[in-house]
């Protein structure tokens, strides 16, 4: 079995912007039951930029896959937000930088004049909760789509 090619698919890599709660829901779905290690986040305090270099599901491609009989694939894809005023994390221990986290979905809870928190929900019991004097978030696919490890649809109980 040989890995996936990008000239293989039709689409190309994503580049999508969000703006408000409802583009923020386009990138949450896109980016459900990402993987990453504790490693691949970073928060710059000077910068107000947070930032996590995910490896991604192609949810986008998952009927196409299915349809002509091919493995799925993931891709490494980095989710920038913009004007963070703060990081808080819950049921992470920040110092085991061996262990690897699993998105399973995101949410914008509004606040006053476009401020609110963008809370990224983890696997057992985690959470990251993101200040921000405004959502604006980035996701950039950076790597060719390879094959899903699991060779598996993520699912949940």
């Amino acid at each position: 079995m040989t890995d996936a090619r990008f000239e293989d698919a039709d689409d190309a890599p994503l580049r999508l912007i969000a703006q408000d709660a409802a583009d923020l829901e386009v990138i949450a779905t896109l980016v459900q039951d990402a993987v990453f290690p504790i490693t691949e986040m970073t928060w710059s305090r000077r910068q107000r930029r947070f930032a996590l270099l995910l490896n991604r599901f192609r949810w986008e491609d998952r009927d196409a896959a299915e349809r002509a009989g091919r493995p799925y694939e993931r891709v490494r894809s980095l989710l920038v937000f913009e004007d963070v005023l703060g990081v808080r994390t819950n049921g992470i221990d920040r110092a085991d930088k061996a262990v690897i986290l699993s998105l399973l979905s995101m949410r914008f809870q509004p606040g006053a004049e476009g401020a609110g928190v963008v809370e990224l929900v983890l696997a057992g019991d985690g959470a990251i909760a993101l200040q921000v004097e405004a959502v604006e978030a980035v996701l950039t696919d950076v790597s060719r789509p390879y094959l899903a490890p699991s060779g598996k649809v993520p699912g949940h109980d």
